[in-house]
């Protein structure tokens, strides 16, 4: 009978582990399964760039082509074949991006190619660089000129001021980036491809600098819209630009853009698909390591799969061994679920995990509770059912923390938060320096540590109370005071285990440590033996010295009754202690 239940709860325990580990949900990740199904029936990156092709947007069509091959989208082909017919279809597009529209066209219709020879094919020019040429922008400041629209007039006025903070004024000889930043915003405003809100924020800025007011705001917009426009044509900027509301988000997709090089195309994509520029900047600042690769990654589950993990706000885990599952069921089934309860409401699936690891090392503690043993071990000790309960609970508690810490992806990962760097030209001196910024000294305790300390506190929290149930186990056996005092020796082990564990975690995090492999600091390393032997001081005086006091008194009454009176009220009061 030992044998079958053993075999029951053996495998009533590795069942529950197993579909526990199948739940997608994490505490700081967010799991592929759960962006494929929150990108079901949502328009993916090819149906983006299709879009793009119909609207004769061959810049902005060619980045998210770009993004599609490098991540293998679903379909790319298609997207392929729109953006090569496009291209022999209309081959001057490939200059510009895209037609310009309106009052502007005049400025591209009549500007000279740049390649030499009427047969070698147009390539593509950024904005800036079309600009920056003198003709080019004195052409585009009469036409800004001529223009009613009121944000417009108040930017060129900025052409006038001589205090600048980021630029040289117009009027010295370094004067032609200023010049170029307002006609790119300029050209923006006039065609009606600048947010609205971003419009109204542009105006405003710029009648309070006109007021007297601090320009630094404005000129970072306009520094900004110059950067973007030196690594953008025409037709790619009016598509990036078009949902950014605020400057603030500007500046951020600004730095982004120049510390980005070759994975502009998916900073690009990702905030052409997911339609919140101001989300795809701030997930990009937090992880600045690996939000590119995210953002890439979750491409492949169309704009839901993007949307979902700006919204999350976490990294990207894909656990290979669950995506081999979801092709048999009943793995795949419960994993779709588990998917569809952590994307209505995350904090239900993640304590649906956890309750089965915590069920699942139950069972295993039942399990080798049960496993076949010699009768002669137990001959002679009574031992409560109810302990057995408590041991195997404190087992799965044990166990769940175990398999948390083992399990969880980026548990003990440090921050990745980018700082913008910020920048400011001195009227008395000609070269860009960086504001002295008196940095906040580094806290001893980073998230690493602060982990530690809790794993360490955790693990002999559950220790003493491992201790706590042997010591009420043997104080309820019905054995003689001699045999418990006997019993309780033969535990001396178990009940200095705290310190022997302490030391171990101290000597392992200075090893590891040492070698690099993990960086917590020494006082978290320390803490392993502080807590053992603050967990084992209390124990020992608190618990077991007076029940040891207590049965040698026994014990020494059974064989001497004399040697204590009953009637004494102080042994009396030591007995019933």
């Amino acid at each position: 009978m030992r044998w079958i239940w053993f075999s029951i709860f053996a495998a009533l325990g590795v069942t529950a582990i197993v579909f526990g580990l199948l739940v997608p949900a994490h505490l700081r990740a967010v799991d592929s399964t759960v962006l494929h199904r929150a990108g079901m029936n949502t328009p993916d990156l090819v149906a983006q760039g299709l879009a793009l092709v119909a609207e004769r947007n061959l810049g902005a069509a060619q980045l998210l082509q770009l993004t599609a091959q490098q991540q293998s989208v679903w379909g790319k082909e298609k997207l392929d074949v729109a953006v090569r017919d496009l291209t022999q279809a209309q081959p001057a597009l490939q200059r510009w991006g895209s037609q310009p529209y309106g009052r502007v066209s005049a400025i591209w219709s009549s500007a000279a190619p740049t390649n030499s020879t009427e047969q070698t094919p147009p390539t593509s020019e950024s904005l800036t660089d079309f600009l920056a040429r003198s003709a080019n922008r004195r052409q585009a400041l009469d036409l800004l000129e001529s223009s009613p629209n009121p944000a417009i007039q108040e930017l060129l006025k900025l052409r006038s001021r001589t205090n600048t903070v980021v630029f040289s004024p117009s009027q010295s000889s370094a004067g032609q980036a200023i010049d170029v930043a307002i006609c790119v915003c300029g050209l923006l405003l006039e065609a009606g491809h600048l947010n609205p809100r971003m419009s109204r924020e542009v105006f405003s800025m710029s009648a309070d600098a006109n007021r007297g007011g601090d320009s630094l705001n404005l000129e970072q917009a306009l520094l900004g819209l110059l950067s973007l426009g030196q690594r953008l044509n025409w037709g790619q900027l009016v598509a990036f630009v078009a949902n950014i509301e605020d400057a603030e988000t500007l500046r951020r997709l600004a730095e982004l853009a120049r510390r980005a090089n070759d994975r502009l195309p998916v900073l690009f994509a990702a905030v052409l698909i997911s339609g919140q520029p101001a989300a795809v900047a701030e997930y990009l600042m937090k992880f600045s390591e690996t939000g590119f690769g995210d953002l890439a990654s979750s491409m492949r589950f169309g704009t839901g799969g993007v949307r979902e993990l700006l919204r999350r706000k976490q990294q990207l885990y894909e656990w290979k061994p669950r995506l081999f599952a979801l092709g048999y069921d009943p793995f795949g089934s419960f994993i779709e679920y588990a998917a569809s309860l952590d994307l209505r409401s995350h904090w239900l699936a993640l304590p649906l995990k956890w309750v089965l690891y915590l069920v699942g090392g139950f069972f295993v503690s039942m399990a080798i509770n049960f496993k076949p043993k010699p009768a002669e071990e137990l001959a002679g000790l009574p031992n409560p059912p109810r302990f057995h309960l408590l041991r195997e609970f404190l087992f799965a508690l044990g166990f769940l923390l175990v398999v948390l810490l083992v399990s969880e992806p980026f548990l003990a990962q440090g921050s990745q938060k980018m700082e913008l760097p910020f920048r400011v030209r001195l009227p008395t001196v000609g070269g860009v320096i960086p504001v002295a910024v008196t940095s906040a000294p580094a806290s001893l305790m980073n998230q690493v540590s602060l982990l530690t300390l809790l794993l360490f506190f955790v693990i002999q929290a559950l220790i003493y109370t491992a201790c706590r149930i042997k010591l009420a186990e043997i104080r309820r056996q019905q054995l003689p005071p001699r045999i418990k005092l006997k019993l309780l020796e033969n535990e001396d082990h178990l009940f200095d285990a705290g310190i022997y564990l302490g030391f171990v975690g101290t000597i392992i995090s200075l090893i590891l440590v040492s070698l690099g492999v993990i960086k917590p600091s020494l006082m978290a390393a320390y803490s392993s033996t502080s807590f053992g032997i603050i967990f084992v001081s209390a124990f020992k005086i608190f618990s077991l010295r007076p029940l040891r006091r207590k049965l040698l008194l026994e014990a020494e009454a059974e064989s001497d009754p004399s040697a204590l009176d009953p009637s004494d009220p102080t042994t009396s009061s030591v007995l019933s202690s």
